[in-house]
């Protein structure tokens, strides 16, 4: 499964990159007004972090407004994603965008059935929001699964599962155990992912045992050895 960051702060970006495990970044007006930053110059500036996918949504609520910004943000940088809300006017505009050859990711999603229509509509990526569902006392996770099994139903539909709303690291293994192609995730959760007590304390006792040898140089040890080897 994939993972995509869920921020517009590109201190948490350029962290997580380091990392080795983020395959793309998705945001929204919110988060980028967040961090204050200038909107276009945000979204450029992540796509030059980011070697994957970046969403970038448009905020316009009639198609043909859509539309125009739409290809204007996807003329920013090769790696843009247009996000569109999943509305008649939302899949209006994922259906011309697409047709230009753009990446769509149509958001807002919370039952099946906007689903099927988004796949039909030529969307990228599909987000249904399973932390959303989850506090109105539905099952999120379950949202996911019917989407996955939809789309295996139907090779020609090539729209990604993106899960997003992602609350805690359970909703992430949740996600990955229904088939999901991508989970988009808060800094926050993605370093909860990394910890564990057992993990600290297994390390910990490496460590003491390590301090025993009298020689703990690794890197002097190998440089040395390697050396010796090359005299021989």
């Amino acid at each position: 499964m994939k993972i995509f960051l869920d921020t517009a702060n590109l201190d948490e970006i350029r962290d997580a990159v380091q990392w080795g495990v983020i395959d793309g970044v998705t945001t929204n007006p919110s988060l980028i007004a967040r961090e204050g930053g200038d909107f276009i110059e945000t979204i450029h500036q992540i796509c030059g972090m980011v070697d994957g996918p970046v969403s970038a949504e448009v905020v316009a609520q009639d198609a043909a407004t859509m539309i125009r910004e739409g290809r204007l943000l996807a003329k920013v940088h090769k790696n843009v994603v247009v996000k569109v809300p999943l509305t008649v006017d939302g899949l209006k505009a994922c259906k011309a965008l697409s047709g230009d050859g753009t990446r769509v990711n149509v958001t807002l999603c919370f039952q099946a059935a906007q689903a099927l229509l988004a796949a039909k509509a030529g969307a990228t990526y599909i987000s249904p929001f399973i932390g959303r569902l989850d506090d109105m006392g539905q099952d999120g996770m379950l949202l996911i699964q019917q989407i996955v099994n939809i789309y295996a139903n139907y090779p020609d539909l090539k729209t990604e599962v993106l899960a997003a709303s992602i609350r805690d690291p359970l909703h992430v293994v949740q996600a990955a155990e229904a088939g999901s192609d991508v989970a988009t995730i808060p800094f926050k959760v993605l370093k909860a992912m990394i910890l564990h007590p057992l993990t600290d304390k297994g390390n910990a006792a490496f460590l003491k045992d390590w301090a025993s040898v009298p020689d703990q140089d690794i890197i002097g040890q190998v440089e040395r050895w390697m050396a010796k080897r090359k005299s021989l």
